[in-house]
Parts: C-alpha cells; sequence; structure tokens
C-alpha cells in the first residue's frame, strides 16, 4: 500500500511504452497514458480511504523513507490529475505528427511517477531523487517538437544547464548537512539540529540549509534560479509548457514545505532570511520583468515567477521568527498550500485557453490575441477568468482569496513589512494581466479561429469550472492544509 501509488504511475510508463511498440497507434498509446493517470489517482484514494499510514524502507519505525499517508495522496492525485489534463491539452500537437506520440506519452508519465513519490518521499535521499525524476524527462519533452529547430534547442539546452546546476547546488547543501547531523531522515535532521552544540558545526549546518534552499528554489522558478523559465516555456510546446509551470512548481513548493516545517525546525532562523529575500526578490522581479513582455507565453513565464514568490512569502516569513510558534504552522501551511492550489487551477487554465487558441502553433505575441473575444468568445472569456484569477480580481474569486490567505499568514506572523511588499507587487502585476485581457477585447486581427478538439475543450471547460467553483467555496481547498502537513 505505501508504493501502491507509485507502482501504478511507474507501470503507466511501462504500458504506453509497450503500447506503442506493439500498436503505434496515436488512440492507443495517449488513452494508456490516460488510462494510467486516472488508476493512479484512483490508488491515490484507496491509499487515503484506507487505514493508514503506510510506510516502507524504514530504518527504524520512526525513520522511514516513504510514508504513504492523507498528505502523499493528496499529492498524487493532484500530479495524476495534473498529467491527465495535459495529455488532454496534447491533441492538437500530437495529432499534427511533429512530436512521436510514445516517447512524448512516455516521458510524461515518467515525470508524473516523480511526482507520486515526492508526496511520500521523508529523506532527504528519496527528496531530491523524486524531484529530478520529476524533473529528467522534461528535459527531453521541451525539445521534442521537430518543428521548433533552434528555439526548441534552446530552451532544453537552457533548462538543462540551469537546473544540472541548481541540482549540484542543492546535493552540496544536503552533504553538509548529513555531515554535520549525520543523518538523512527529517525527523532524525530535526532532532540532530535541536541537539548540535558543537560551534564548529554551526556555519556548516548553516551552509547545507542555504544551500539545500537555493537549489530546490530552482524548482518553483525563484530568483536567482529563474532565468530558465522565459525561455523554456516559450521554446517548449505550449502542453509542456504547462505542465512546467504548474507540476513543476507543485513538486519544488512540497519539497520546501517539508524542509521548512519539518526537518529545518529546529534552526529555522537560519533559514528565514534565505527565504525571505527569495520572496521578495521572486516576487519583485517577476512583476516588473512581466511588464516588458510582448509575447504571452513569455508574460505567463515571468506572472509565475512572480507567484512562486507569492508562494514563497509565509514560509519566509514563519522561518524568519525562527518557527516560535507552533500554532502557527496551520496558518502558514493553509496560505502555502492554499495559494498553491489555486495558482496551479488559474495557470493551467490559462495554458488551456491559450492552447485552445493557438492549437499546434507556438503561444505568439500579445497582438495576435487581438479580438480574439469576438472569433472564440468562451475561450476568450476562460482566459480573462483565469488571468482575473491571477491578479487576484473579482470575477477570479481563487485568486482573491488565495492573497487575501497570504496577507493574513504575514499579518498574524508579525510581518507587515512583507505583506506590504506582497499588496505592491500585486498591484503592479494589474498592468500586464488588465493589458492582455484588453487586447482580447479589441479590433480583431485577420488571424482566423482554431478548430478547438473535444479534448481541449473538454480541459479549458473542466479547468473554469474548477476555478469558478474553488473560488466560491475557497474553504474546501483551505481545509487541504491539513492532510499536507511533513
Amino acid at each position: 500500500m505505501a508504493l501502491l501509488p507509485a507502482y501504478i504511475a511507474a507501470g503507466t510508463a511501462v504500458v504506453v511504452l509497450l503500447a506503442d511498440l506493439v500498436s503505434g497507434k496515436r488512440g492507443v498509446v495517449v488513452g494508456a497514458g490516460a488510462i494510467g493517470s486516472l488508476a493512479t489517482l484512483g490508488a491515490a484514494i484507496l491509499v487515503s480511504s484506507s487505514r493508514g499510514p503506510f510506510t516502507a524502507f524504514c530504518a527504524s519505525p520512526s525513520a522511514c523513507s516513504m510514508v504513504t499517508d492523507d498528505a502523499a495522496a493528496v499529492v498524487a492525485g493532484l500530479f495524476a490529475l495534473l498529467t491527465l489534463g495535459v495529455l488532454a491539452l496534447s491533441t492538437p500537437v500530437l495529432r499534427s505528427g511533429d512530436v512521436p506520440v510514445g516517447e512524448y506519452c512516455f516521458l510524461l508519465a515518467c515525470s508524473m511517477t516523480g511526482g507520486v513519490v515526492l508526496g511520500s518521499a521523508r529523506d532527504l535521499i528519496s527528496l531530491i531523487v523524486a524531484l529530478e525524476t520529476l524533473t529528467l524527462p522534461l528535459y527531453v519533452l521541451v525539445g521534442l517538437r521537430r518543428s521548433r529547430g533552434a528555439a526548441g534547442a534552446e530552451a532544453a539546452v537552457t533548462f538543462f544547464v540551469v537546473s544540472v546546476v541548481s541540482t549540484a547546488v542543492a546535493l552540496l547543501g544536503a552533504a553538509l548537512l548529513y555531515a554535520a547531523t549525520g543523518a538523512v531522515h527529517f525527523d532524525r535532521i530535526s532532532a540532530a539540529l535541536a541537539t548540535v552544540v558543537d560551534p564548529h558545526l554551526r556555519p556548516l549546518v548553516s551552509a547545507g540549509v542555504v544551500l539545500l534552499l537555493a537549489g530546490l528554489s530552482f524548482k518553483v522558478a525563484a530568483v536567482p534560479l529563474h532565468a530558465w523559465a522565459p525561455v523554456t516555456y516559450d521554446g517548449a510546446p505550449l502542453p509542456v509548457a504547462a505542465y512546467l509551470s504548474t507540476a513543476s512548481k507543485l513538486g519544488g513548493v512540497i519539497a520546501l514545505i517539508m524542509l521548512t516545517l519539518g526537518g529545518f525546525g529546529p534552526i529555522l532562523g537560519t533559514a528565514g532570511p534565505a527565504l525571505a529575500v527569495l520572496a521578495v526578490l521572486t516576487m519583485t522581479v517577476g512583476n516588473l520583468i512581466a511588464l516588458r513582455q510582448r509575447r504571452l507565453v513569455r508574460l505567463l513565464a515571468w506572472s509565475s515567477i512572480a507567484q512562486a514568490g507569492y508562494i514563497l512569502a509565509p514560509l519566509g516569513a514563519y522561518a524568519l521568527h525562527g518557527g516560535r510558534s507552533a500554532a502557527a504552522v496551520p496558518v502558514v501551511l493553509a496560505a502555502t498550500v492554499a495559494y498553491t492550489v489555486f495558482y496551479v487551477v488559474l495557470e493551467f487554465g490559462a495554458f488551456a485557453a491559450v492552447v485552445g487558441l493557438r492549437g499546434d502553433q507556438d503561444g505568439g505575441a500579445i497582438d495576435d490575441y487581438r479580438g480574439a473575444a469576438r472569433r472564440s468568445p468562451w475561450l476568450a472569456t476562460a482566459l480573462v477568468l483565469a488571468l482575473a484569477g491571477l491578479a487576484g480580481l473579482p470575477p477570479g474569486l481563487a485568486g482573491l482569496f488565495a492573497k487575501v490567505a497570504v496577507v493574513r499568514a504575514l499579518l498574524g506572523g508579525d510581518s507587515v513589512w512583507l505583506a506590504v511588499i506582497v499588496a505592491l507587487n500585486a498591484v503592479i502585476g494589474l498592468a500586464y494581466y488588465v493589458r492582455v485581457a484588453a487586447t482580447l477585447f479589441g479590433s480583431p486581427s485577420p488571424t482566423s479561429p482554431q478548430k478547438v478538439s473535444w479534448a481541449v475543450g473538454t480541459a479549458v471547460g473542466v479547468a473554469t469550472l474548477v476555478a469558478v467553483g474553488i473560488g466560491f467555496a475557497p474553504q474546501l481547498v483551505m481545509s487541504l492544509a491539513g492532510a499536507v502537513h511533513p
């Protein structure tokens, strides 16, 4: 039971590979990937409804490398749903024949496996291996489209080089922590850090914590490891960019939550300044540079960088004060998890609408969407709703509640200055979101409307309905915070 979701996710990759080998038909291969994603979701629901938690690879009863509980089930279910949604968005690209179907679906299933394992990881080794399994297939997926040529290759190489550097930094931080504590399990690291009295070990611990957090910040595209995102998103096929901006960021947030609210508990004062500075720089740089963008996918990429800053802010505020109050953990956790879920739904909805408007083309310039509300009213409405949510404006109530949750957590954690910076950045963000929304209702360009497949239309519709639903019932998402706890 501890490994059931991971087994099914990995089995999905194998089945997709065999389906491509035996049949080679696009429908069969994509169907195998979709059924495997649904089976992974079913396994997550089964684990959540069973009497858990279930453990595996235990060094002792209190030190297990894999713990599959409600938190792991929620994470596995989210990754399965994202994979299913990306497969639906991939219909135009796969139908064009520009991307090999078997390799595409196989790599996507491999990445899903890393995300599923990530939710159960309870030691540094499992955590980093799961994150790399989530990320490694994406290097190839970014450059897999034949027609993009140099642009696709540039995006893939940029992503690969920055990822290798960040992984090396994270591994160095993990090695320093192991050298100082002699432990890799989160519980044992926390206990060891609470008893470190040797003054010679304190600098080692501090360096290890800062390096590990900096390396993991790559996954959420936080400054200074952020420059890969605009190039990679714009050069990748649109469905892959959607997966990068949602699943990859979700994985990084889960890892940071586990470490900040789990393993680093006794020395949060050391991690606090690093997280707070990361949050401020990330949201500010992302918003300011997004103002100058002329291509829609690049604008969404810089926007996602800014959104990462909002996600990191509650963790930074909590760590900045040394985690002095255990009662603050649920508040910080609720704000971080809620914002992440709201962001993932809205960002996926935005990319789904872009795929519907552009088909198998790239994201194009913002001016290419001029008059889209007249050509495709329902797709333009879905895109406006997603942009309003990301900006925190009605009718995008989901994004509004997300920003309110973050500001409340900061004010409750005596970080008024950080709350003010979040509010100012939210105002800056309004400028480029409103500009894109206004373009959709401008004079129509000569571009003819794209024919939307039923799979893409379904993905857009479901994402929009979910975004509207959680906007009117935000407490449903906030309640997830009770489950997603390290």
